[in-house]
This record gives structure tokens, C-alpha cells and sequence, in this order.
């Protein structure tokens, strides 16, 4: 969504005066986290904020003591996250899109922290299969993927957190009511699914199955087929800026700013722009700056 000439206006009209007080921006370490946490950078520059970047600043809860300590101001989170900030995991509200929003929103304003509009692209936890096979097989979903454990035809990379988690492999295997052995399994003690998608795609060591992320670049490179969800059986993960409310107060002009960008990024664009840095090797905040000036935000 282009901004028009009036809100053009109105950004130059709210730009701090000169020494205001640098915002401090960080994100994750992964490929997503760089591209989102350049993107909130960039919004920032361009209303006329001074920031300082901390983009892969670390996993997750490196990042969130950094946010409620005060040490950063400003980051991408994803809301299912909160399942696991607030202790609720077996909550329901978290396997819905608005449920989870609203459940973190609430619980952070006591923490002084403020949910910004989230994207509308679910970065959940999945398994993709080999697309050959998935073609052989017709494989398409959770359900198709159950019957194919039980045919003895699945071999599964995963990391460990993946494995071992109540709320992701142990979650598929209830809801759609199948058992895959760990003699089965290939576990990594990383969560990199660039690695665990490769494998599967490639059939590394009879691999034929991976852990990915719905907002992935790499699946559709790769020759992967996502299995749908139907039931719902994981957490949802809608990224979103999360910034301190003191900062918020500081410079409201944030707010409608980042909504442009995030509410715009659906699951087609993220995993577009995600491949654009992990199978064409751009670097993320040059995507970042191309796709936001190409809508008209920068």
C-alpha cells in the first residue's frame, strides 16, 4: 500500500527535532528477524528517528529480556511466542490468529510493552515433504502425511525443541493420531530448518520429511510440498513490532507507519522476500529497502 502525498505531509510534519534520542531497533538472528527488524530500521529513518541497529541480536528469550529490560526499544516478535513468555501453552486462544494477538497484547501492556499490528502470514512450526514423494503418495496434508507414518514411509529431520515439545511434533501426532518412532527421526540440536529442509529435499541419509516454517523461502526452491493443518494442531506465529510504550508515547507516528508495512505482508510475500536472501544470497536490509520502496514506503 502506497503512502499518498497527504501522509507523506503528515510524516514530515511529526519529525522529531534534531537530538532526539535514538531508538535502539534489534531482531533475531534468523533470516526473517534480519529482513523485518531492517524494515521497522528503515521506517524509523524515514520519519526522521535516529536508530540504532541491534539486528541479530540473539534467539528468543535473549531478545525478549533485552525488550523488558530496556536495553532495546523496538523489535519483531511472533505472537505465539507469548504461549510461552506468559507460561499458558495448553491455552486454546493460542491456536487462533486473533486469540493469540489479543491473549500477548493484553498480558504485555502490564509489562509496558505494546503490540503493534501483526502480519497476516502464519511462520508456524510444519513438515514438508519430499516433493517426489508427496507426488507418488498424494500427500497434502497432515492427515495424508499420519497415513504415510503408519505406512512405514516417512523418515523426519527435526530439531530436538521440534521432537520433544508438547507443542509441535507431540501436537501432530495427537490431533491427527499417529506415532512416528525416534528410530525414525534424525533430531538436530539447532532449529535450523534450512538444514532440515535440504535434507529432506536432497533425501540425505533416507531423509524425505522436514521441519520448516510457513513463511520459509526456500520451500518452493527446494521441490518441497507443505503439509496443510486443517485442525489446527499448532501455535500461531504472526510477527509483529513490539515496542517499549514510553517510546511509543515519544513518537506515535510509529505506529500507523509500521502498520502500512506489516499488514501488508502476507505469507506469498514473506517467503518471496525470504527467498530472496536465503536461495539468492541478497542481503536482507538491501531487500528490505527494495521492497518497501517499490510499495511506495520509503
Amino acid at each position: 500500500m502506497a503512502l499518498g502525498s497527504l501522509a507523506g505531509a503528515a510524516i514530515l510534519a511529526t519529525r522529531p527535532a534534531r537530538g532526539a534520542a535514538p531508538v535502539v531497533v534489534a531482531s533475531k538472528s534468523d533470516t526473517e528477524g534480519a529482513l523485518t527488524g531492517a524494515m521497522i530500521a528503515l521506517a524509523l529513518e524515514a520519519l526522521g528517528l535516529t536508530v540504532v541497529r541491534r539486528l541479530g541480536l540473539g534467539p528468543t528469550l535473549i531478545l525478549r529480556k533485552a525488550l523488558l529490560a530496556g536495553e532495546i526499544d523496538l523489535a519483531p516478535e511472533y505472537t505465539g511466542n507469548g504461549a510461552f513468555f506468559t507460561d499458558t501453552v495448553d491455552d486454546p486462544a493460542w491456536k487462533t490468529s486473533e486469540g493469540a494477538y489479543e491473549t500477548i497484547r493484553r498480558a504485555d501492556a502490564a509489562r509496558g510493552l505494546v503490540w503493534l499490528e501483526r502480519a497476516p502470514a502464519n511462520n508456524t512450526w510444519l513438515i514438508a515433504v519430499n516433493g517426489a514423494l508427496a507426488r507418488r503418495e498424494s500427500l497434502a496434508t497432515m492427515a495424508d502425511f499420519a497415513r504415510a507414518v503408519t505406512a512405514g514411509s516417512i523418515r523426519l529431520a527435526a530439531s530436538t525443541e521440534f521432537v520433544e515439545s508438547p507443542a509441535a511434533l507431540p501436537s501432530f501426532e495427537a490431533a491427527y493420531g499417529f506415532h512416528l518412532p525416534l528410530d525414525r527421526i534424525v533430531s538436530l540440536p539447532g532449529g535450523d530448518t534450512a538444514v532440515t529442509a535440504r535434507a529432506a529435499a536432497q533425501g540425505i541419509s533416507g531423509i524425505n520429511a522436514g521441519m520448516v516454517y510457513g513463511t520459509d523461502g526456500a520451500l518452493d526452491a527446494l521441490d518441497l510440498v507443505v503439509m496443510g493443518d486443517p485442525k489446527g494442531a499448532q501455535i500461531v506465529y504472526e510477527v509483529a513490532p513490539v515496542i517499549r510504550a514510553e517510546i511509543l508515547t515519544r513518537h506515535p507516528d510509529i505506529r500507523p507507519a509500521l502498520a502500512r508495512i506489516f499488514t501488508a505482508l502476507d505469507a506469498p510475500t514473506l517467503r518471496a522476500l525470504n527467498a530472496r536472501i536465503t536461495v539468492e544470497g541478497a542481503v536482507a536490509e538491501a531487500v528490505a529497502r527494495a521492497h518497501l520502496t517499490a510499495r511506495g514506503l520509503l
